[in-house]
């Protein structure tokens, strides 16, 4: 995810911005926020309904076909065995989607974006809860939060500085985050956003003199 300079120049860069600020910056990168295993089942479940959807609209062609396949010659096929097949074919319908849906990218690329999005704001704010929110003496925390699978940020800010600063300020900071990551620049990106956040932060939260670092300046990778 990170190299040892990423580390490095991500560190320097909170150092920086807390110099000029009250505020205390927390930064979170993480490869995934999510498993998403409750959508490839429910992606299998909907496999298996449709097959048997299809059974159900076309009975004679699908009996046709499976009497073809198995050699069968007029057969007549009892209400048992006609539910047997049902059954077989949605169990293997089901488990061979559940299969596919265990290589991560394709189960990522079939997670609706509204669910990536409630499951990174999720992830995020727990991060803030238990990293940033209430910890300082000011309430002065804020969190920088990055999840990379989904290609995702959250930046969350603690009460002194929420009720100072609006939510739409920190689009600026999600931009120059975002930009260098879709090149595959992440510690480049996470450099700029702690940038334009300090720059926010010195304006509506000054440092003063006998300010402490109460949070620590280096990345959290989780």
């Amino acid at each position: 995810m990170l190299t040892e300079q990423d580390r490095k120049q991500i560190a320097e860069a909170v150092s920086a911005a807390e110099a000029r600020s009250a505020g205390e910056i927390v930064t979170i990168v993480t490869p995934q926020s999510d498993a998403y295993r409750d959508v490839a089942l429910a992606w299998s479940i909907s496999i298996a309904l449709l097959a048997l959807a299809a059974l159900e609209l076309a009975p004679n062609f699908y009996l046709g076909l499976i009497e073809r396949v198995l050699g069968l010659w007029a057969h007549e096929w009892t209400p048992r065995q006609v539910f047997g097949i049902a059954l077989t074919v949605a169990a293997l319908k089901f488990l061979g989607m559940l299969l596919i849906m265990a290589w991560r990218p394709l189960r990522l690329a079939l997670t609706p974006a509204p669910i990536k999005a409630a499951r990174v704001h999720a992830r995020a704010l727990t991060c803030f809860r238990i990293g940033a929110e209430g910890r300082t003496t000011g309430r002065t925390g804020i969190l920088i939060y990055l999840s990379l699978a989904e290609h995702r940020a959250e930046i969350i800010a603690d009460e002194a500085i929420a009720s100072k600063v609006a939510p739409e300020v920190w689009g600026d900071a999600m931009h120059a985050l975002l930009g260098p990551i879709r090149a595959g620049h992440v510690g480049e990106g996470m450099v700029a956003a702690i940038g334009k956040v300090g720059t926010v932060l010195a304006e509506h939260l000054p440092r003063a003199d006998d300010d402490e670092n109460e949070l620590p300046d280096r990345v959290i990778e989780v």
